[in-house]
């Protein structure tokens, strides 16, 4: 085992430029999913430390503020600065990340990097968010006004932390709202040291605030704080309908919700087979299968599909799992013990339900959760791996016919994060990018999201979209003047 401990700097609460201890001086303990072990304790946050936090951004936020008064330039400048911090310490913090999250060390090196390039991209934005001069009816000059939000809430999952923060933090700070943000309890230690570096970037304090600790409590405060005006959240559709109702309850804040997803991936016949497969395996294994839009579906074409399952098999069986620190390894483990119980009880239900495993669908090793790469065949829409959301390293592979039947089952799910198609045919790979119900569609590849292009989710994958253009209008507010003006002679 090559593992690194990396000496960890940050445990406390960020509030107001400040590291300080919770409240109700609690903790609880961050493990380490290789081992089960703690790898520290970290202070636990809940609604009198959101309060404080509020409290903070709201006064950063004020009329007269520093943060205010910024030019949009400058807080341009200051965002790229943050970004060449972190491009400072990008392999400490891709080191936190593996240790705290299980991910493979060259993984958590590219979502640093993405991290990086998401909040240059929105440093770009901020001084050209502008409203639009109107052509009104009568004696009257219209104009629109692009004005933050306010105060913010997010909260973000555990499976990309330090790429997540940079997806809610990239468009807030760009149109000049301040941020109280929660990251998982599972993943606090990148969010922590990200704040760290906002500060020393030059942040006005009260613009940055994290507050750790669990969804009850340090969530739900967040959710229901009549000062915050919006929230963020990715993760599970059935906490995103909680936060909406929650949101509603308390000040009617708008909501941007990034849930859950069920995607299919379509192989046809005129495809290179043992390619598609090698593009089928990276979108269902990336990450360990823990992706919100990882192509969870296979649909291959009856008349590849045998060949198409023996490439399946051959990959799952090669992938080297274990230590996420050494250069070799492909899978870490699972996340904590409550999703490894997960994943193994619902592969439990592929096989009695008469899908045939072809591969793995047993735990890997004795110590910590890691799964084996497995491949199911010969699965059914009306199984539940066909239908609920594993978020693990499992690959279901179902058989179509027709493009009808194909397009038929794709959407029929209560979910449309994404979608994706392989084919070498133009007509066909269009054909089913216009019927498939899915927010996200790719052709001949799968999961590519860049900066510039809008994410998000259909039906009960969540409400409004992260990245591109799209990603401001979720954090702006459009102010409407109209000016009454003399009649030209």
């Amino acid at each position: 085992m090559n593992r690194k401990i990396p000496d960890i700097k940050y445990t406390q609460l960020f509030i107001n430029n400040e590291f300080v201890d919770s409240i109700s001086l609690k903790k609880f303990p961050t493990i380490n999913p290789v081992d089960g072990t703690v790898i520290a304790k970290i202070s636990e946050g809940d609604k009198a430390d959101v309060d404080k936090a509020v409290a903070a951004a709201k006064q950063a936020f004020s009329r007269g503020s520093k943060w205010r008064n910024m030019d949009a330039s400058a807080r341009g400048v200051l965002m790229n600065k943050f970004a060449d911090l972190i491009a400072r310490d990008l392999e400490y913090i891709a080191t936190l990340e593996t240790l705290d999250n299980g991910k493979t060390y060259s993984n958590a090196v590219f979502d640093v990097q993405c991290s990086i390039d998401t909040i240059r991209y929105y440093a770009g934005w901020c001084d050209k968010i502008c409203g639009d001069t109107i052509p009104a009816d009568g004696n009257l000059v219209s104009f629109t006004r692009k004005e933050p939000v306010g105060v913010v809430g997010q909260i973000i999952p555990w499976n990309y932390p330090l790429v997540m923060l940079a997806w809610k933090w990239g468009p807030a700070l760009a149109t000049g709202c301040t941020m109280v943000l929660k990251p998982a309890e599972q993943t606090p230690l990148t969010a922590l040291y990200a704040a760290a570096l906002a500060k020393e970037a030059g942040f006005p304090p009260g613009v940055v605030n994290v507050i750790t600790g669990y969804g009850p409590t340090a969530g739900a405060a967040i959710v229901e704080h009549p000062e915050i005006r919006k929230v963020a959240f990715t993760g599970s559709t059935e906490i995103g309908r909680l936060i909406m109702a929650g949101s509603a309850k308390s000040n009617l804040k708008r909501v941007s919700l990034e849930l859950g997803g069920k995607s299919p991936l379509v192989v046809f016949d005129d495809v290179d087979v043992k390619e598609a497969a090698e593009i089928a395996y990276n979108a269902i294994f990336g990450n360990h299968g823990q992706n919100c839009c990882a192509a969870s579906r296979t649909y291959v074409h009856a008349k590849i599909y045998d060949e198409f399952v023996m490439h399946a098999k051959e990959l799952a069986r090669k992938t080297k799992v274990g230590d996420p620190f050494n250069s070799e390894t492909q899978q870490g483990p699972q996340i904590d013990q409550e999703m490894f119980d997960k994943i193994l009880g619902l592969i439990k239900s592929g096989k009695e339900e008469g899908a045939v495993l072809e591969t793995g669908g047993e735990r890997h090793g004795n110590v910590g959760y890691f799964i084996k790469p497995t491949v199911f065949s010969n699965v059914t829409n009306n199984m539940r791996i066909a239908k609920e959301e594993i978020f693990g390293p499992v690959q279901s592979i179902l058989k179509f016919e027709t493009m009808d039947d194909v397009i038929e089952s794709a959407n029929s799910t209560n979910y449309g994060l994404g979608a994706g198609v392989l084919s070498k045919d133009i007509d066909k790979a269009l054909t089913f990018v216009q019927a498939v119900q899915a927010g996200s569609v790719w052709v001949n590849c799968y999961d590519v999201v860049t900066p510039q292009t809008p994410f998000g989710g259909f039906k009960q994958s969540g409400i409004g979209r992260e990245l591109g253009a799209e990603g401001l209008k979720e954090y702006l507010e459009t102010k409407t003047v109209t000016i009454k003006v003399p009649t030209c002679n």
